[in-house]
Order: structure tokens, then C-alpha cells, then sequence
């Protein structure tokens, strides 16, 4: 974005311009939904809640002191929004159902299980490829809310610790610790899902 275009961008969208709220639909759309995408499992869920992410910032631009940039509050306002859309889907019972489409990636899949060597590069390897992506896609959603926020920031959108503290207003250390302590707990939920598989692979040859 050229020097000056953000202030000129929240200038006119506080003057209620529908052209700056269709430019900043454009702008940050495809970002927007891939992180509420990926904190909610749910393609249909995620496509609401991204449109109301849009509306929630025009209502509210007046609020946006200019602290920060426009996108990191923006951020801030998806990430809240998904953690309320969160409660409300357990409270109805609606919060098992995971579509991670994206995660394939296997770089994307090594770092999320603390696994640099992993990789996916033979087709004979494809079949436990997709395995590994389906346990991951089961223990990310499974993760808590703030510790699956910190994954999907850090390791699934390559964010730098210094926008993660932006975006979330957790301090340095507190990102670093939570982190750490959500890609242990990702990692043991991968390896009990494998170990389950496997389980279930040897009663099924025994059968």
C-alpha cells in the first residue's frame, strides 16, 4: 500500500464512503477469511462470520485511533469476533466439525508439528501425507481457543512474534511461553492420534 493510502483509506471510510469499504474488502478479504477460516473449522461458518468482520470494522472505524495499522486492528477484530463465534458454536454443540483444506502445505504441516524434517515429496508417500493431515486438522481444532489462535498467527500465517503481539496485545514473553506450550500439546495430541491409528490398523489385520 503507497505511503499516505492507509489514512486516506480510514479518512474515507469514516466519512461512511461505500467505495473505501469495497476497497477495504478487497484489500484484506482473502487474509481475513483464512484466519477465521482456520480459528473456526467451518467453511460456512468462516464466510459469515468474515462478512461480519467487514460491517463490524465500517460501523466501528470511528473507534480506530490510529495506534496501530488499519490491519492489525483489523485482526484484532476478526481474531475477537471468532473467539465469541467459538463460545456460541459450543454452546450449541456445533464445534467438532474441522475442514482445515489449507494446511496441506507441507512445510505448513512440519512446523505445526515441530518437525523440520518432515516432508511429503514422493507419491508413494501421499497416503501417510493426507493421514498426517487429517490428525493435524483433528488436534489444532481440538487445541484451545488461545493457544490455536497463537498456531494458526505463527506457523500457519507466518506472522513475525512482534505482529503477533500487535494483533493479540499479549506481551513478548507470554506469546513465546503460550506457543511453546500449544506446540507440545499439538504435537502430543498428532502422536496419540497416530498411535490410535496404528492400534486400530493391527486389531483390523489380526481380524
Amino acid at each position: 500500500m503507497p505511503d499516505g493510502h492507509e489514512e486516506q483509506l480510514v479518512a474515507r471510510l469514516k466519512r461512511q464512503d461505500e467505495a473505501a469499504f469495497n476497497e477495504l474488502v478487497e484489500l484484506y478479504q482473502g487474509r481475513i477469511f483464512r484466519l477465521v477460516f482456520r480459528m473456526l473449522g467451518d467453511r460456512a461458518e468462516a464466510e459469515d462470520l468474515a462478512q461480519e468482520v467487514f460491517v463490524t470494522v465500517f460501523k466501528s472505524i470511528h473507534g480506530f485511533r490510529g495506534d496501530s495499522k488499519l490491519s492489525t486492528w483489523l485482526y484484532r477484530v476478526a481474531t475477537n469476533h471468532c473467539k465469541n463465534r467459538i463460545k456460541y458454536l459450543g454452546r450449541r454443540a456445533r464445534g467438532k466439525k474441522s475442514e482445515f483444506d489449507e494446511i496441506a502445505d507441507a512445510r505448513q504441516v512440519a512446523s505445526a508439528t515441530m518437525n523440520p524434517s518432515a516432508q511429503i515429496p514422493r507419491p508413494d508417500e501421499m497416503a501417510q501425507g493426507k493421514q498426517l493431515e487429517h490428525f493435524i486438522r483433528v488436534a489444532l481444532h481440538e487445541l484451545a481457543e488461545d493457544h490455536r489462535e497463537l498456531v494458526v498467527l505463527r506457523d500457519i500465517e507466518n506472522l513475525t512474534y512482534e505482529a503477533i503481539q500487535q494483533k493479540t496485545g499479549l506481551p513478548a514473553g507470554t506469546v513465546k511461553s503460550r506457543l511453546h506450550r500449544a506446540r507440545l500439546a499439538l504435537a502430543k495430541r498428532v502422536r496419540e492420534l497416530q498411535g490410535e491409528a496404528s492400534e486400530d490398523d493391527a486389531k483390523g489385520k489380526k481380524t
